[in-house]
């Protein structure tokens, strides 16, 4: 994700970190870092900023924003979000994907040691300065306080120049507040999901993102701690004639299957189809939508999470924000 992302990009879940340059990316130094662990009540999060990106924009631009965490070497269990907070005079974007990560002892590398990605287009819908800061939240998954190692990481503009809809915002969306579960009964869930939009004349192809933050237990009913949860997410786009009423193209390509165990409790799903051609046929427009459909195929109650709610600022904080976490969103070329 830390290539310039244009449609003919390909990166899907994460790339090597960039070199610093002035303001518009910074790589993050390594770093230990104390966790938290869990209160009596609410949320306590040591939270650290890690590097801060700007960019002058104008009313109608759009760029593209990307933080790569890399963390490992926990002590213990321990929870790390990487949150992408951009920030200019009277408005904001968050975001913020993570998952717990194992202590690290090599018995689960695959759950020990991980990249985070958080990444979005930015529209502030102003002439402005925007100012992007990522910080680690973590927090320790055992009475004990942990620690973790921030290995390492990026926060870059990716693109700074990404075309808009035909009404002059941004091809995205992000899921509100709410987890929306998948089961035995509920076997499918289609979301996020970019409504059918119209685009400008003149694309020649897409690159469509989906990332979703998939949770293993939904908050009620019965979870056997000892389990996992197993789902297959596909990433679909589609074209649509002028009116949005008759599909005439569409891409199912990018699937993957994901067995996600409890105690890591909350994983990132990054999906990415980079070349989704524009079809000139007959009957197709600029008229996109796109979606990423979660099937749960086994084991425990899984849940498609939506916008975080309530995040302190910093750690011991009385004022909070939201986040949004499973998204979705098209560059076009």
């Amino acid at each position: 994700m830390d290539t310039p992302v244009k449609a003919s990009a390909k990166c899907t879940d994460h790339c090597p970190p960039v070199s610093a340059s002035a303001a518009s990316s910074v790589t993050f130094k390594a770093k230990r870092v104390t966790a938290p662990p869990p209160p009596k009540s609410g949320i306590d999060h040591n939270v650290v900023a890690l590097g801060t990106v700007r960019l002058a924009m104008t009313a109608k631009q759009t760029a593209y924003v990307v933080s790569s965490l890399h963390a490992n070497a926990a002590t213990v269990r321990t929870l790390v979000d990487n949150e992408l907070r951009c920030t200019w005079p009277g408005g904001s974007k968050n975001m913020v994907m993570g998952q717990n990560i194992y202590a690290g002892t090599g018995k689960n590398p695959q759950w020990e040691d991980n990249w985070i990605v958080t990444r979005f287009l930015l529209h502030p819908g102003v002439a402005t300065t925007a100012t992007c800061t990522t910080y680690a939240r973590v927090a320790s998954l055992y009475k004990q306080t942990s620690s973790v190692q921030l290995a390492g990481g990026s926060l870059r503009f990716a693109d700074t120049s990404v075309a808009n809809a035909a009404k002059g915002k941004p091809l995205d969306y992000e899921m509100p507040y709410g987890d929306l579960p998948v089961d035995s009964t509920h076997r499918t869930v289609r979301q996020p999901s970019l409504p059918i939009t119209t685009a400008p004349a003149g694309l020649h192809e897409l690159s469509a993102f989906g990332d979703v933050d998939y949770q293993v237990c939904h908050r009620t009913g019965a979870c056997n701690k000892s389990g996992s949860s197993t789902a297959r997410f596909t990433l679909i786009v589609n074209q649509w004639n002028a009116a949005g009423t008759k599909l005439c193209h569409t891409s199912s390509s990018t699937s993957v299957t994901k067995t996600i165990p409890y105690w890591v409790h909350h994983a990132v799903v990054p999906l990415n189809t980079p070349h989704f051609a524009v079809s000139k046929a007959p009957g197709c427009a600029p008229v996109f939508n796109a979606y990423v459909r979660v099937d749960w195929l086994r084991g425990e109650t899984g849940a498609v999470q939506g916008t975080a709610v309530g995040l302190p600022d910093r750690r011991g904080s009385s004022s909070t924000h939201r986040s949004a976490m499973s998204h979705l969103y098209i560059v076009p070329a």
